[in-house]
């Protein structure tokens, strides 16, 4: 099998990259989207603005990139703490990891207050089904296969729990015990799990 290598150049346009999306994650979350210019950006990054160019049409494709690596990150650690869990857990250790996610700064500024904002409500839910919402669908679509899920319409189901974990992180900040209001929504989400998964009810 040929080994698969790249060159300098396609390694320093990588590295280019990345610097533009650290730079631009860095100065969105700590000064707000609207308030950043590309030269900042760039400047942050120790590029020149052609070099952002080459990589990015304008300020809202970069954070289009942004949100859209955010979500796989996201998408990656929901995953991973699932699969680390014991199996009669991995739901709740999924949506622990989910809310942790929203939790933090960057990610709830960018992705839950921004990004409709900018790119449109359509954009976002693309992004949202190819990384977390896709998750939560398709381990609902996994309760339908075995026949145990209760609800007919699986993506609006993951919809609704996606967004029921999304919105309570947004009020997190404004928790007098921030440790006890996770454990509530961590409940909450799990009992609508629950019901969602729970298969039909067998008339008495």
């Amino acid at each position: 099998m040929a080994e698969t290598f790249k060159t300098r150049r396609a390694e320093y346009a990588d590295a280019t990259r990345e610097a533009l999306l650290d730079a631009a994650r860095e100065l969105f979350t700590s000064q707000g989207y609207q308030q950043i210019s590309l030269e900042a950006i760039a400047q942050k990054a120790r590029v020149t603005r052609g070099a952002f160019y080459h990589h990015f049409s304008g300020k809202t494709d970069l954070l289009d990139a942004l949100v859209v690596a955010l979500q796989a990150d996201a998408a990656a650690r929901v995953r991973a703490a699932s699969a680390a869990a014991q199996a009669s857990q991995r739901v709740s250790a999924g949506i622990a990891a989910f809310l942790d996610v929203c939790s933090e700064p960057t990610y709830r500024h960018l992705v839950l207050e921004t990004a409709t904002a900018v790119l449109g409500s359509d954009r976002c839910r693309e992004i949202e089904e190819a990384s977390t919402f896709g998750l939560l669908s398709a381990a609902l679509q996994a309760q339908a296969a075995r026949g145990s899920a209760a609800a007919k319409n699986v993506p609006l189901a993951a919809r609704m729990i996606g967004r029921m974990i999304c919105e309570s992180a947004l009020l997190i900040d404004s928790a007098e015990d921030e440790k006890a209001f996770k454990a509530d929504v961590q409940r909450i989400v799990k009992h609508t799990w629950d019901a969602v998964t729970a298969g039909p009810r067998t008339k008495a």
